[in-house]
């Protein structure tokens, strides 16, 4: 077997947890879904999953060694995803912010932009980048050889855990706002732990990306 079964439990363990702390996927997946219905999320989650392809590719095939002659390219990244994760805790906690699940005026996209969109979200995302360089390796086992498969193995696992729960997500979208929708006091505090999480994700960010690179 070319990867442990405790690997395999372990992968999508961590990818189950990754994919249910609230980010940028999921509040453009959600929003999609609420404004413009299904069939645009289940769109935009296809460019969310040819994203995480690209991460995969490049993070088996290299990125990690570019990161490692460049390390201050990783130290921007991670500095410019701490930011935005930040901006969005903000606008989820600032009085008059909008919660995951609250109804926004979106125009109508197409499905190629959606689909581009859903992409360009998901190779921007700092969660995504962490998973492939920092968590997705430490389930490699050398001893096993292969550990470019193993790499790619791993990464099928969490693209499919992601996948799955990223789709329930958009099916069950307009149902969770209708319901939110005639529950005020549901809706704030949902907003609360949201931008709570995002925060805490970003300040997580921030404290790993070295001093020198803050100043």
């Amino acid at each position: 077997m070319l990867i442990s079964a405790g690997a395999a439990l372990g992968m999508a363990l961590t990818a189950l947890g990754m994919v249910l702390t609230p980010g940028p996927n999921m509040m453009y997946l959600v929003s999609r879904s609420i404004s413009q219905g299904r069939i645009a999320g289940l769109i935009s989650l296809g460019g969310t999953f040819v994203g995480f392809v690209v991460y995969m590719t490049m993070a088996n095939l290299g990125l990690a060694a570019v990161f490692l002659l460049v390390p201050w390219l990783y130290v921007a990244f991670k500095a410019a995803g701490a930011g935005y994760l930040a901006y969005l805790a903000w606008q989820a906690l600032k009085p008059g912010g909008r919660g995951l699940f609250e109804p926004r005026d979106l125009p109508r996209d197409p499905g190629l932009r959606l689909f581009r969109m859903g992409l360009v979200t998901n190779l921007l995302n700092p969660k995504a980048a962490i998973m492939y360089l920092s968590l997705i390796p430490q389930f490699i086992n050398p001893a096993r050889g292969h550990q470019v498969l193993q790499g790619f193995t791993l990464g099928g696992i969490q693209i499919a855990v992601s996948m799955t729960v990223n789709a329930a997500i958009v099916l069950a979208a307009g149902t969770v706002a209708g319901f939110i929708s005639h529950r005020p006091a549901w809706a704030t505090w949902q907003r609360r732990i949201t931008g709570t999480m995002l925060g805490a994700i970003s300040v997580m960010l921030a404290r790993e990306v070295p001093v020198r690179a803050r100043v």
